[in-house]
């Protein structure tokens, strides 16, 4: 006993003795043994369709930036740039707690409500279109965080609704307004792809959040109508129909792009012709390192390799969703399962145009398209996923 009492008083003289470092530094490792590690596969996944992206953008790119400018990896070395800033905010933002991400839902839709409204007046001119900003050293494109920028703010307010998302009130109308806001200020650019993509993400965070089925029917006719306007009112969207209904009616003009799309997927076969080694690229297909580049994949990779490339982003796909079905509470649920969403509609949409599923429209495949903000965006909603995924464990040792 005598032993024991001793002990205890020199633990508690050590105790007294600690400094608030020592306390600090001990609750920073409790910390850590709590704190969940991000989805290996998911980052893994992302890792390895980045890095066919940029292969495959050097192969597609090179011939044009020869052309233009003398280097022939000119659009590469830019991507690889903003690629290494991409990953870098992907790990970053990763490590946020996603409700704390969500104290900036309605800063970044104002952000990008604003940016919207100013691109018809400082925005760049290309195709007849005005839907970039120019940075200097790249350009931007509002419409890319106005869907983030919806997909946290929907969820957010969702979750301060909750019951009553399944009323008008709540349900609808403030999210119909968001949506018509948004669209309208698209259709100043105009921007028919976007709007569509954003029209869908709306609609997929409301059903998430409890809104209910019969509002949607009425939001359908609604959308009907505006599709029905757009057809009437914008002349390029009929010619654009037109094309996609008979590419060989026009050719050497409207429908030279998907023409040109069609030989290059045609030319693949099964196997490809051999990376680097399109033939397409050599300025017949139009924007082949930018919203065509799924073309020349085919063409090099062929029927195999371009299978492989949706699978991997099947494979993502499916974890995005699989941690969102895992998430620790509704908020993360919604807002992995929207930011999945996206990447889905933006892989499918891409991959529809480029077949001719669809009428052409500009749509960029994620991870392989050229464009510097975009990719950084699109990997740093990546990190959010991740961020998502980290919690998991800390609901399942509750």
């Amino acid at each position: 006993m005598a032993r024991y009492g001793e002990y205890y008083a020199r633990t508690l003289e050590a105790e007294k003795n600690l400094s608030a470092d020592d306390y600090t530094e001990d609750n920073k490792r409790k910390k850590k043994r709590t704190q969940g590690e991000i989805d290996l596969p998911f980052l893994m996944i992302t890792m390895i369709i980045l890095g066919i992206g940029l292969i495959m953008l050097l192969s597609a790119s090179f011939a044009r930036a020869y052309y233009e400018s003398g280097n022939p990896t000119k659009y590469f070395v830019k991507q690889v740039f903003f690629s290494a800033l991409g990953i870098f905010a992907m790990m970053v933002i990763s490590r946020l707690n996603v409700n704390f991400i969500s104290r900036f839902s309605f800063l970044l839709l104002g952000a990008s409500l604003l940016l919207l409204a100013a691109v018809p007046f400082i925005g760049m001119d290309e195709g007849g279109a005005r839907r970039w900003i120019n940075l200097g050293i790249t350009t931007f494109q509002p419409s890319e965080l106005a869907k983030i920028a919806v997909i946290l703010s929907f969820a957010t307010l969702s979750c301060r609704f909750k019951e009553k998302m399944k009323t008008f009130k709540y349900g609808v109308l403030p999210f119909a307004v968001i949506l018509g806001i948004i669209v309208g200020l698209l259709m100043l650019e105009p921007h028919i792809s976007a709007s569509i993509i954003i029209l869908a993400i709306g609609a997929v965070m409301m059903y998430l959040g409890g809104t209910r089925l019969k509002w949607f029917v009425m939001l359908g006719i609604i959308a009907a109508a505006g599709g029905f306007l757009v057809l009437t009112k914008f002349g390029y969207a009929i010619d654009r129909i037109k094309i996609w209904k008979d590419p060989f009616s026009d050719p050497l003009g409207d429908g030279f792009q998907i023409i040109q799309s069609l030989y290059a997927i045609g030319s693949g076969g099964l196997l490809g012709v051999g990376l680097g080694q399109s033939r397409q690229k050599y300025m017949y297909l139009p924007e082949e390192h930018n919203d065509y580049i799924f073309s020349v994949v085919c063409e090099e990779l062929g029927y195999i390799g371009a299978m492989l490339v949706l699978i991997l982003f099947a494979l993502l796909i499916i974890r995005g969703y699989w941690i969102a079905l895992h998430a620790k509470d509704r908020y993360s649920m919604m807002v992995a399962a929207g930011t999945t969403t996206l990447l889905f509609l933006q892989v499918f949409l891409n991959v529809a145009v480029v077949t001719n599923l669809i009428p052409c429209t500009g749509i960029s495949m994620p991870f392989f398209s050229y464009g510097g903000s975009a990719l950084v965006l699109q990997l740093a909603e990546m990190g959010i996923i991740l961020g998502i995924s980290r919690e998991i464990p800390i609901k399942r040792a509750g």
